[in-house]
C-alpha cells in the first residue's frame, strides 16, 4: 500500500507506527507523537495542518498535536470521535472542506 501511495502522491513521507494498544509507544494513535516527530522532521505548522481520519484515535490523535480534524464518517459501531472540526461522507467532501476553509483565511488575512 504504501507503494502505491508513494507513487501516486509522492509525499514527503510516510509514517507508520508498529506498537500495539500494550506497548504504550506515542506513536500510536490516540497519542499524537506521530503527528509531532512529523511536524518536526518536515518543519510542519501543525496549527496550519489538517488531520483526516474515519476513527476517533484519527481525531484525538490531531487534536493533541494541535490540528484542525476533519472525521470521514464510515458509520463504525465503535466509540465516537468527539468534536471533530468536521465531519464528511467521504475523502473528497474532506478536501472540499479543508480547501473552502483556507479560502476563508486566505480571504480574512488578506
Amino acid at each position: 500500500m504504501n507503494d502505491i501511495v508513494r507513487e501516486a502522491l509522492q509525499p514527503d513521507a510516510i509514517m507508520v507506527c508498529f506498537h500495539d494498544e500494550t506497548d504504550g509507544c506515542d506513536c500510536r494513535k490516540p497519542a499524537p507523537g506521530m503527528l509531532l516527530a512529523a511536524a518536526a522532521d518536515l518543519e510542519l505548522d501543525l496549527s496550519g495542518s489538517f488531520m483526516v481520519g474515519d476513527r476517533w484515535r484519527d481525531i484525538e490523535a490531531g487534536r493533541r498535536a494541535g490540528c484542525r480534524t476533519v472525521l470521514v464518517d464510515r458509520g463504525y459501531a465503535e466509540r465516537r470521535a468527539e468534536d471533530p472540526d468536521a465531519i464528511v461522507a467521504d475523502l473528497g467532501e474532506a478536501v472540499t472542506w479543508i480547501l473552502g476553509t483556507l479560502v476563508e483565511k486566505e480571504a480574512r488575512d488578506g
